[in-house]
């Protein structure tokens, strides 16, 4: 495992057995991050720091959470001869009832993966007899991106350009995590969103439910420093917010990036795969905007609650079970063959633990 890690590890695992010792018991640890949940399981680091630490993985996974009324809305959309559907490729193969992006794309509909929003703008440009539709999926980190040329295509007049937003912001999210049973010590939080948000952003949270939190990076050893951290601040009964990444992420975030998601959208209730409606915990382009919203361009029907059936990537993405414990997981479900999107996505908690064990 030492040699899969390809650093020495003992100092943090040291750490960690310590801190352990003074709690008690072992610890149950949150990665909320997908990014994190796909770097302890290519690293092994589930295994090393056993029994004394249990690794749960959470809902930041920006595909994962989605919710299905968005998939099957865009399905729907796809279908329109007149529209090219953008998005990311990790979202095209996410399954719908009884479709996809992917499958819709394979019977001649116009879906296409870009790397960035600004790569569907562009191709609005390009083509000006199609109607180009960005699917905006992700949380804070993406979010001013998408800001920044929504707010230039409506600065440019853009006719044939809009989006589907459905960004969502972590910190509700953890806390309807705590409300909805999960047994928690503490949370590893995303390095890239609290690039953004800033450590602080966590901080009444952890006060709230006396939860540490820990902003951590993504290579093994900032993982396993993150880790030692944690431990070491639940052993001490210090709940608060704290820094592992700090070549990155400072205690007010990144004022200039919020600025500009602040210009293009405003927080609203927003649903999510799994977790239901949470308050205040989505974005939605403000009413200056609304123009380029694609849900209100081609009055998209408001669909009813919509879940897949035997597919239990709700109860993994709110850590009430691990991934295994799915009675369809590396069975009727594979990332050849997803049932639900956590097999589908390269941050999928499902696929990270098919693919590394």
């Amino acid at each position: 495992m030492m040699r899969r890690i390809g650093f020495d590890a003992k100092e943090y695992t040291d750490r960690v057995c310590d801190a352990v010792k003074r709690i008690g018991r072992p610890a149950r640890v949150m990665e909320v991050c997908g990014t994190h949940t796909t770097a302890v399981a290519r690293a092994g680091l589930r295994s090393l720091l056993a029994p004394d630490v249990e690794l749960v993985s959470g809902p930041g996974c920006p595909v994962c959470v989605t919710p299905q009324r968005d998939v099957e809305r865009m399905i729907l959309l796809a279908r329109d001869p007149r529209v090219a559907v953008c998005t990311f490729g990790d979202m095209i193969r996410v399954p719908g009832v009884e479709s996809s992006l992917e499958q819709e794309r394979a019977a001649g509909a116009d879906v296409r993966i870009v790397y960035s929003p600004r790569d569907a703008l562009d191709l609005a440009a390009r083509e000006p007899s199609r109607e180009v539709v960005f699917l905006a999926v992700g949380f804070e980190t993406t979010a001013p991106a998408t800001a920044a040329v929504a707010l230039d295509a409506f600065e440019r007049g853009a006719p044939n350009f809009s989006l589907y937003v459905s960004h969502k912001l972590i910190p509700p999210a953890m806390e309807a995590v705590l409300e909805g049973g999960s047994r928690l010590d503490g949370f590893l939080t995303p390095g890239h969103v609290s690039v953004i948000i800033g450590s602080q952003a966590y901080e009444s949270l952890a006060r709230k439910y006396a939860i540490p939190c820990v902003a951590t990076g993504f290579e093994p050893p900032d993982v396993l420093e993150g880790i030692a951290m944690l431990v070491e601040t639940i052993a001490e009964k210090n709940a608060g917010s704290f820094i592992q990444y700090r070549r990155a992420v400072k205690p007010e975030g990144n004022p200039r990036a919020r600025e500009i998601a602040d210009r293009a959208y405003e927080i609203c209730d927003a649903e999510w795969r799994g977790l239901g409606v949470i308050p205040r915990s989505g974005l939605r382009l403000r009413p200056e905007l609304r123009r380029l919203d694609a849900a209100e361009r081609f009055s998209l029907p408001d669909l009813p609650p919509i879940e897949i059936p035997g597919c239990l990537c709700g109860q993994v993405l709110k850590g009430l079970i691990h991934p295994p414990e799915c009675p369809q997981f590396g069975g009727v479900c594979t990332p050849r063959n997803p049932v639900g999107p956590c097999m589908v996505s390269t941050e999928g908690s499902c696929a990270a633990r098919y693919r590394y064990g």
